[in-house]
């Protein structure tokens, strides 16, 4: 039997993902969302995204990931045919008629494609996507309750004076090559140092240190996350100093309390830096004041959008 007669007898199933997505003007099952192979977006990673998240109902914090959204597009000269107004109203949508209460929802820009023959990015019409599947945690509930176990990389973070990371980006072979490692050494996941041997981001994720009444995050060569801004927040609401500088790796391991944030998790504890245990390997009383506070502010105020599933 020829390699071609294999391909054509193979019936493995596609994994079908649930979920409902909006491409090219329309909404369809999200298993059925392409993005051409001569997309701008697949073979240069021209492409910028954002992610909100949906709990109990209702968006959190939807309007400061729709600025970030078209803050990005105008960093990069994208134009979509539709208003601030439009996305949102499709996002709704797509949780609507998803029906998840609890939902992950990313909204995407690529570059897309020039005519044929042609390289020239100025031809290309930008394409929007956006889909809702069901709330992703970036962490398992053991590690969420427990701690994560991280390791500082070897690789170095892309710098930002070539790969903006305020514009959130698919550039993430450093963070690729940096997990492989964490793996070797039966680690969860990683933070990346700067070229000065400052603490930056993991993947997908910013990173806090606790030290003494302080809450610190890195200043520069982070995504500025929307869950962070809500921690610096929270922090200040309970008498804590919140401050945004650099971190040297040395500072980051004699901190009190690690924790990191994501959209897709909220506040999570790291308890093993490069092997070190911090708090006994649980928990710290400052991080479970935070991740309480992050999740209580979910579903009030101005920070809830609710989802009209009717």
């Amino acid at each position: 039997m020829t390699i071609i007669e294999k391909i054509e007898k193979d019936t493995r199933p596609v994994e079908d993902i649930p979920g409902v997505a909006f491409v090219n003007g329309k909404f369809v099952p999200v298993s059925e969302a392409t993005v051409s192979v001569f997309d701008f977006g697949f073979t240069r990673s021209d492409v910028t995204y954002d992610v909100a998240h949906v709990w109990q109902g209702s968006f959190f914090r939807l309007e400061a990931h729709l600025d970030r959204f078209f803050a990005s597009m105008d960093a990069l000269r994208y134009k979509i045919p539709y208003s601030r107004d439009e996305v949102r109203a499709i996002l709704m949508e797509c949780v609507k008629r998803s029906g998840y209460r609890d939902a992950y929802v990313a909204m995407i820009c690529t570059r897309g494609r020039p005519p044929v023959g042609s390289r020239d990015m100025r031809l290309c019409q930008n394409r929007f996507i956006a889909y809702s599947i069901p709330f992703v945690w970036l962490a398992s509930p053991e590690k969420r309750e427990n701690g994560l176990h991280v390791i500082i990389g070897s690789t170095f973070r892309i710098p930002p004076g070539s790969v903006d990371p305020k514009v959130k980006n698919f550039h993430h072979l450093d963070s690729v090559r940096s997990i492989w490692e964490a793996y070797d050494k039966n680690a969860d996941t990683v933070f990346l140092l700067d070229y000065d041997g400052n603490l930056t981001e993991g993947p997908g994720f910013n990173v806090f240190a606790v030290i003494g009444n302080k809450v610190v995050t890195p200043d520069a060569g982070v995504l500025e996350g929307v869950t962070r801004r809500t921690v610096l927040e929270l922090a200040q609401e309970q008498g804590l100093e919140a401050e945004v500088r650099k971190i040297s790796a040395d500072e980051l391991r004699e901190a009190d309390e690690i924790f990191i944030t994501s959209t897709g998790g909220g506040v999570m504890p790291v308890t093993r830096l490069d092997g070190r245990i911090y708090g006994n390997d649980r928990l710290g009383a400052v991080t479970q004041r935070l991740r309480d506070g992050y999740w209580a502010r979910h579903g009030k105020g101005s920070d809830a959008t609710p989802v009209d599933y009717n």
